[in-house]
């Protein structure tokens, strides 16, 4: 197997294991750390996240640069190159120890629901935070040069192994009385460790070499013309899932952080499956530009690949409506008590619904992006984003975490719209088409097994054995209804064939 297929199944293992452990993990946290410690957590986090922004996208750059000098074999170009980058993330780091410090003295006067006890529980997280990303930001390069050399196994297995053994170390710290700052104290140990192994690996067994042979300022402009788009999205990210943290670390308690926090999270875990599933076939996507693919083809694709999304989404996102209240309840009532659980719940489903499409259609995005038309959509989300924050800021206040998510995803929402006539109208793609084909069968099956789903929600119970059984009684449902009501022939196909791959991988064994 090769290191890109090695390191495609790496990945999916990587999203497996953060999103089950991450359930799991998720609970015991909070729970040795009480809602307003893991609060200060998340929301510390979240800022000192903002200002690893002075990346500026330097790491993606790294890849493409590395490999393009690989290419070419030009070695002193290479070395050149990573020269110049060193110096730059050393300009960066810099800078960010100086922005930290500048912040640290005014963290008091930001976080002002918090006691004095918790403030200074949030200036010890952000010094060592601020550490962590000084050193983390030249020390990602060195992952970058991996991929860049198309080394994808060790440095994604050396993340799985890191993700593991710091999830066991968390457990046992915790387990005897450690707190928040424990947990940024075990991940500044594992950044500091990952860096090393990987370091050694990098100028070991890669063989690459660091060398300063000429600095051109018009290279450095070279770098950051590349890097620039890159830097833009990381500011939309930014907006998208950081932004309610500042907002709500200004005028709410750490509870409230916690609630936010607990919706964000589930939201997070819902994109990763569908992304999953899109970003396999960005290659396709670049095949079909490459080749002048029409738009009514590309369309086909993006029907195909949304069809499959939706159908996995809609099984999360329905089982989400009817059993997510409970499952949450259950999940961290014990911690955020039946308010805050129903507040995370609420949350989590608005982003979950004001996700979906941009998830579907998230095959366009590999379209603008072979097609070298991501400008558009960057500065459009950018903008949105940026008036959804406000929005959400406006009414924090009144409203707490749910006001600020509401301001957010109303972005979301309208950037999306004005994304389908900009699809249609630039690109060439069949929006109507899409979503034609899209609701073909589907439409039909989905709406009775919303019905059913009504019925299953009152199966008489409350604990985790209900859950299971109204669970299972749904995901049999589903499947039952989706394959004979709502799948074409080629999902079928795709279906069946996948059934049999795995049952002779069984049956082998």
């Amino acid at each position: 197997m090769s290191q890109l297929k090695k390191g495609a199944l790496l990945n999916y293992v990587t999203i497996f294991l953060t999103n089950v452990i991450g359930l799991l993990m998720t609970p015991f946290i909070l729970n040795h750390l009480g809602k307003n410690e893991y609060g200060i957590y998340l929301t510390v986090g979240a800022l000192v996240g903002t200002i690893s922004l002075l990346d500026f996208g330097l790491n993606n750059t790294t890849i493409r640069f590395v490999a393009k000098y690989k290419a070419e074999k030009d070695k002193k170009g290479l070395e050149n190159f990573l020269a110049t980058t060193m110096i730059l993330y050393s300009i960066i780091s810099t800078i960010v120890i100086i922005l930290g410090a500048i912040f640290y003295n005014y963290i008091d006067s930001y976080f002002t629901k918090m006691t004095p006890e918790e403030i200074e529980i949030a200036r010890v997280i952000f010094v060592l935070l601020i550490f962590n990303l000084a050193i983390g930001l030249p020390g990602g390069s060195l992952t970058g040069m991996c991929y860049g050399y198309e080394a994808f196994v060790f440095p994604k297995a050396l993340n799985i192994v890191r993700y593991l053994m710091r999830c066991l170390t968390i457990v046992a710290v915790l387990s005897f009385g450690g707190k928040a700052i424990a947990l940024v104290v075990i991940e500044t140990v594992f950044n500091i460790l990952i860096i090393s192994i990987t370091a050694y690996y990098v100028f070991k067994k890669l063989k690459i070499r660091i060398k300063l042979h000429e600095f051109s300022v018009k290279f450095v402009k070279h770098i950051f013309s590349y890097s620039t788009w890159i830097f833009v999205f990381a500011l939309v990210a930014l907006f998208q899932w950081k932004a309610g943290h500042w907002v709500l670390g200004r005028v709410c308690t750490p509870e409230v952080l916690t609630i936010y926090g607990i919706g964000i999270l589930l939201g997070t875990y819902y994109g990763a499956f569908s992304t999953a599933i899109s970003s396999v076939f960005l290659p396709r996507a670049t095949q079909m530009s490459v080749g002048n693919a029409t738009g009514e083809e590309l369309t086909s694709m993006m029907i195909k690949i949304g069809r499959i999304s939706f159908i996995i989404l809609m099984y999360i996102l329905i089982a989400f409506i009817f059993l997510g209240r409970q499952f949450v309840n259950l999940w961290v009532g014990g911690e955020l008590g039946e308010e805050g659980s129903y507040e995370s719940w609420i949350i989590a489903l608005m982003i979950m619904v004001a996700y979906t499409l941009p998830l579907i259609q998230g095959f366009g995005n590999s379209i603008l992006e072979a097609k070298n038309k991501l400008s558009f959509k960057a500065i459009l989300y950018l903008s949105f984003m940026i008036i959804g924050t406000a929005t959400g800021a406006f009414l924090a206040k009144p409203y707490g975490a749910i006001g600020m998510m509401s301001g957010s995803i109303s972005g979301w929402l309208i950037v999306q719209n004005v994304m389908n006539f900009y699809y249609h109208k630039t690109i060439g793609l069949n929006i109507i088409r899409f979503f034609k084909e899209l609701l073909n069968k589907t439409c039909l099956a989905l709406l009775i097994v919303v019905g059913l789903s009504y019925f299953v929600n009152y199966i008489p119970g409350d604990g985790w054995v209900n859950f299971v059984i109204k669970g299972t009684t749904y995901t049999v449902a589903y499947g039952l209804i989706i394959y004979f009501l709502g799948m074409i022939d080629f999902e079928k196909e795709l279906f069946k064939n996948s059934f049999k791959s795995v049952l002779n991988k069984v049956n082998k064994k």
